[in-house]
């Protein structure tokens, strides 16, 4: 089992920046390594969305709406995962999860483990 707690969130107005964080505890490490870790969001209505990944070998993926202007980086020993973004537009108004599983296929079609999630802004 996996235990993510993210925190940060809150209201920004369009073109400013803001971080997240996730903790992560639980059975991170196994016999394969590090379990994959991302960040989605999830609008009313629409589905999920991944945002950022972070495979077992430190790799990066990112999804074309936050390209060039989201980060993902994890912090091993806090094992704490961050989400660095900037210029951020209104349409980035939703609701964040951070996010993990045991591989990277499982990871962008269905994450086993996720956070509870935090509202996010972005004001005109």
């Amino acid at each position: 089992q996996v235990q993510l707690t993210e925190s940060g969130g809150g209201s920004v107005q369009s073109g400013g920046s803001l971080n997240l964080s996730c903790i992560a505890s639980g059975q991170l490490y196994g016999l394969h390594g590090r379990v994959c870790l991302g960040w989605f969001r999830q609008a009313p209505g629409e589905e999920l969305e991944a945002l950022a990944t972070l495979s077992k070998d430190g790799s990066t993926t990112y999804g074309d709406s936050v390209k060039g202007r989201f980060t993902i980086s994890f912090d091993a020993s806090q094992n704490t995962l961050f989400l660095d973004m900037n210029s951020l537009k209104t349409e980035d108004t939703s609701m964040y999860y951070c996010a993990a599983a045991r591989t990277f296929v499982e990871l962008v079609r269905r994450p086993t483990y996720r956070s509870q999630g935090t509202q996010f802004t972005v004001s005109s």
